[in-house]
């Protein structure tokens, strides 16, 4: 994990790996809980039996699910300490390569492929997170966040 504490160090880290986290197992209780906060019940992510005989051989992670997930590696990438403020600005280039069955174990891999300075002294942080499905050639979900971070001055 990296830890930065002002802008020239964000600034410094454009271009650089963040490294991965550790193994997150997707229960089926997790996907049903989301179906229930979001209301998307479809099939292929809570009924094991129906899903069997579907695309897939079992029940799937909602997309949106495992996009959710990129929160939860975040902090095992990175932290930024000594702020004023950090808001989440958006995100660009999200993509679901390939499902996330249930039982399958994911973790986040990161990359800072952009920082920018900002007129107001904020710093705006593009992170490039991979959800990596083990034993697959394909990532579940690719996504840039981006984010953006006002110190503390000293």
């Amino acid at each position: 994990m990296r830890s930065f504490s002002d802008a020239a160090s964000l600034l410094a880290a454009e271009g650089d790996s963040l490294g991965v986290t550790d193994w997150l197992r997707v229960e089926q209780e997790r996907v049903d809980l989301f179906a229930e906060a979001t209301g998307d019940h479809q099939w292929i992510h809570v009924d094991p039996e129906r899903a069997k005989a579907g695309p897939f051989g079992t029940t799937v992670a909602h997309g949106y699910l495992t996009l959710s997930l990129v929160n939860y590696f975040l902090p095992q990438l990175m932290t930024v300490d000594n702020l004023l403020m950090g808001v989440n600005y958006g995100c660009d280039r999200i993509r679901f390569p390939a499902p996330v069955k249930v039982g399958s174990l994911i973790r986040g891999a990161g990359e800072i492929p952009r920082v920018e300075q900002l007129p107001n002294g904020a710093v705006q942080v593009v992170v490039k997170v991979s959800v990596e499905v083990k034993g697959s050639d394909r990532p579940g979900c690719v996504v840039e966040t981006i984010s953006r971070y006002t110190f503390n001055s000293n």
